[in-house]
């Protein structure tokens, strides 16, 4: 039994920041990681794929370059290119990660698959090890729908999709959300037909209806198809030559149609198989570790972060996890999850970003509640660039004149929306906004007609 100050299983965003912020305060930390250093978002996730979305971005600015006056050749597409820039930068971020391991004595890095034995001793490397502290940060994996036939057709997720070379011809996307509708349009933009099925009758179902439908009608405009209230039934076929069946929920006939690849993008499901979970008596809900405001779980010493306990599935959320872990840890005053703010943001164009609650569930709260909104076309640095698709929206209560949540649809949407999140964490009225001064002209003067149109 080889004994450590703090065990942490998984090196992703909460995971490896909390080995290496405890080995500098001199603790002895076994760090266990079964894969690449860095978790899903520096290897398969964020990095990747937004590396990629820049490649599509600028494709699709080259096709349009006459609209603005600038004469270019046949846009071109070289995709193994575009995957080996992808690679040069994960590869950077995995030296950097490896790096950050190495030069920590107090750190043991055990890379290997961890198996609980017991409430606090965990196997791995062939040692058992033990801790007074067990963070676990395992992560998720994309989920395999129980399509007919999925198990007999090569399928794409959001990790094998990335190492493509040739744009596929037909691609077939399972999920209108936010993995589904980044990757669309990516390949879209590479040159691929894309189909896009969502069970749910809408895209990004958790959104308020009118952001959803402008959103969809920007990526229709880009010659997406889409299939709502639908399922993907069955699948047969080979590599390049695939058949699916999209039933539709509203009881219409079923329809056949051709694809060359198909992407699962429609849920996620914990890496907690393995992990022995019942031999520490560790509660969980199918996988998902159950954990109270302060990320504990019912097993004294044992905490869960990031994506593996049910919380929203964001890199940024996950560091924040590490962030209250790590500062309990060393003050009496506690910090917890409740009531934070979650930011996120879906990296289509039009972007969205989004903060606080939708119109649609300050309502089924029963909030009395104001609403703001406007098209991007009345902000003049949208005009400007030619980049008018989306919306602005604000959610204001009407009694405390705070705002309880926003949606930035549209160019810098993700950018845009943290300055409204500023003034919710400043608990300021929305009124402060109404009569503040912006830079001519900047996206966020669209501001000014934001909250002007507050009723």
């Amino acid at each position: 039994m080889k004994t450590f100050q703090a065990i942490v299983i998984g090196s992703g965003q909460a995971g490896d920041p909390l080995a290496r912020e405890l080995a500098d305060r001199g603790w002895t930390v076994a760090l266990i990681e079964r894969e690449h250093l860095g978790g899903s978002c520096i290897n398969y996730g964020c990095t990747p794929t937004k590396t990629m979305l820049a490649s599509a971005q600028i494709a699709h600015y080259a096709r349009r370059a006459a609209e603005f006056g600038v004469r270019v050749g046949p846009v071109g597409l070289d995709l193994a290119a575009v995957v080996s820039r992808k690679n040069d930068l994960v590869s950077r971020w995995r030296q950097a990660h490896e790096k950050g391991v190495a030069k920590r004595p107090g750190m043991t890095l055990y890379r290997d698959a961890a198996r609980f034995t017991g409430p606090r001793t965990v196997a791995a490397g062939g040692d058992e090890l033990t801790a007074e502290h067990v963070f676990i940060n395992t992560g998720t994996r994309p989920l395999v729908l129980p399509i007919r036939g999925i198990e007999r057709v090569p399928y794409l997720t959001n990790r094998t999709i990335l190492d493509l070379t040739e744009v596929p011809e037909h691609l077939v996307v399972v999920g209108g959300s936010y993995v589904g509708l980044e990757f669309g349009q990516m390949f879209r933009r590479f040159g691929s037909r894309v189909t896009i099925v969502e069970f749910a009758d809408q895209i990004i179902p958790r959104e308020d209806e009118d952001v959803a439908r402008t959103l969809r009608e920007a990526l229709e405009a880009e010659g997406i198809a889409f299939h709502t209230s639908a399922e993907v039934t069955s699948v047969e076929g080979g590599a390049g030559r695939l058949r699916l069946t999209i039933a539709p929920r509203a009881g219409r006939a079923p329809q056949t149609v051709e694809a060359s690849h198909l992407l699962l993008a429609a849920g996620r499901a914990p890496n907690t198989d393995d992990l022995g979970l019942d031999a520490a008596g560790i509660a969980h809900t199918r996988g998902w570790i159950t954990v109270n405001e302060y990320l504990e779980t019912n097993v004294p010493g044992v905490y869960a972060l990031g994506d593996v306990n049910g919380g929203p599935a964001f890199t940024h959320i996950s560091y924040h996890d590490f962030q209250i872990i790590y500062h309990n840890l060393f003050h009496a005053e506690k910090l917890s999850t409740t009531g934070r703010l979650v930011p996120y943001a879906l990296f289509t164009d039009p972007e969205l970003g989004r903060v606080g609650l939708t119109e649609r569930d300050a309502r089924a709260a029963g909030r009395s509640i104001k609403v703001g909104k406007i098209p991007m076309g009345r902000v003049a640095r949208a005009i400007e660039r030619s980049e008018t698709a989306g919306l602005m929206k604000v959610v204001v209560d009407a009694e405390t004149e705070r705002i309880l949540g926003a949606a930035i649809l549209g160019v810098g949407g993700g950018e845009l929306v943290q300055t409204l999140m500023a003034l919710m964490m400043a608990d300021a009225p929305w009124t402060l906004f109404r009569e503040a001064v912006y830079i001519h002209p900047t996206l966020t003067e669209g501001f000014y007609a934001l909250m002007d149109s507050v009723r």
